[in-house]
């Protein structure tokens, strides 16, 4: 096993170790009338949803996997007292706070924070009005005093608890993305102070791509198959640009990867990233959505004197994935067994986002019975989680995971 930080070269190879994000207070901020401002259609029962998120945390630790949370990296990446104040200031200038006073009075409130995990989850939280202390008049300037009636100085992060997205790790690099809305963006700014400074990551890894882009990308839409082939999706939350940038970064530093398969598909909510309809789960099987298939677009892109290379597969799927992949043949499982309800019914609910922890294991949502059911005949032993807060947010297992280190296969 390599001695890298960052060591991901497939996506079924024995997880050895994973980062999450137990939910937080955060998630006691959604309030119904801006659940779509922050990309949520329900609110989850926290406490039920952190019993829910330690108990995955249990199931992977069971199967001999070191758990890490993105919260305790944050913190121990504030390792002296100026990145601290740069990392405060960073935070502050991306919160989108309107009034100059306002901002002035949550930076004094951040400071006095004297524990680092105390302020990385008070950042994570978010500020409601309620929250700060009252404003002398002759203080405030014209946009404090006309400000709406929005009941947040800084909007919370909810989102963070699919730690899949804010960055990738890809081979021995990163991938530090700039996300699909300005409310997750603000969430890849843990990512660049671990990877900064961070007394194990810090420093050490390459980025394949970066948060200050103009182009987005998320790391839902990142898929390691092989030491020689990566999948990427172009989706609701990823564009075609920000692939291309990705790719030649990744065959520029030497990554090892030697063809890409881009998979275009249709761009709504329910089909948010490649993830969400497509998953690796055995060295010769894959989950799939079957609502994608008429429509699926694949390429095949490759790297030859510095330029990209791209062609359009007009064979089926499960032939060109076999013979990438190197095997005789490739097993698509269908979400909810093709038939078009309960496909959706349990597509919605993260049927096909199954997080492998090793060839052939596989971490689900127990709620997709019919589904499971059918992973199970295909000789695929299933951990099941219960999910049903947890899945409010629209994410299972796979989006709720980051692997750090995977073994080799």
């Amino acid at each position: 096993m390599s001695t890298h930080p960052i060591h991901v070269f497939s996506e079924i190879g024995k997880l050895k170790k994973v980062l999450l994000h137990r939910p937080g207070k955060e998630l006691e901020n959604l309030m119904p009338d801006y659940l779509e401002r922050l990309l949520f259609d329900d609110i989850p029962y926290l406490e039920a949803a952190q019993e829910e998120h330690d108990a995955f945390a249990n199931a992977l630790r069971n199967e001999g996997i070191e758990v890490l949370y993105l919260e305790k990296l944050a913190a121990e990446s504030l390792t002296t007292p100026e990145i601290r104040e740069q990392f405060i200031e960073e935070y502050l200038d991306e919160a989108n706070i309107r009034g100059r006073v306002t901002k002035k009075v949550i930076r004094q409130l951040l400071n006095d924070i004297e524990d680092n995990q105390e302020l990385i989850d008070k950042t994570m939280a978010g500020f409601q009005k309620s929250e700060l202390p009252d404003i002398p008049p002759d203080a405030e300037g014209l946009t404090d005093l006309v400000e709406s009636d929005y009941p947040f100085a800084i909007d919370p992060m909810p989102n963070l608890y699919f730690t899949r997205d804010p960055f990738g790790c890809i081979g021995n690099a990163v991938s530090l993305n700039h996300m699909f809305s300005d409310t997750r963006n603000r969430e890849t700014l843990y990512g660049k102070y671990i990877f900064k400074y961070h007394p194990i990551y810090g420093g050490k890894v390459d980025l394949v791509y970066n948060r200050d882009e103009s182009t987005r990308i998320e790391g839902g839409d990142e898929l390691v198959l092989s030491k020689d082939l990566l999948a990427v999706g172009i989706s609701q939350r990823t564009d075609a640009a920000s692939i291309e940038k990705l790719l030649i970064n990744c065959f520029k530093k030497n990554l090892g990867f030697k063809k890409v398969l881009a998979f275009e598909f249709a761009n709504n909510r329910k089909f948010m990233h490649l993830d969400t309809v497509f998953t690796m789960v055995d060295y010769d099987k894959f989950t799939i959505h079957p609502e994608i298939e008429s429509g699926l677009r694949v390429y095949s892109v490759t790297y030859e004197n510095e330029k990209l290379h791209v062609e359009e597969e007009t064979r089926d799927l499960a032939v060109v994935l076999a013979e990438n992949l190197g095997v005789e043949k490739v097993d698509l499982i269908r979400c909810g067994g093709g038939n078009i309800v309960t496909a959706a019914r349990e597509q919605w609910n993260d049927g096909s986002n199954t997080l492998t922890i090793a060839p052939g294991v596989v971490v689900v949502y127990a709620r997709n019975a019919v589904t499971n059911k059918i992973l199970e005949e295909h000789g695929l032993r299933l951990i099941k989680l219960r999910g049903s807060e947890l899945v409010r947010g629209r994410g299972g297992p796979r989006c709720m995971s980051m692997p750090f280190e995977r073994e080799d296969i």
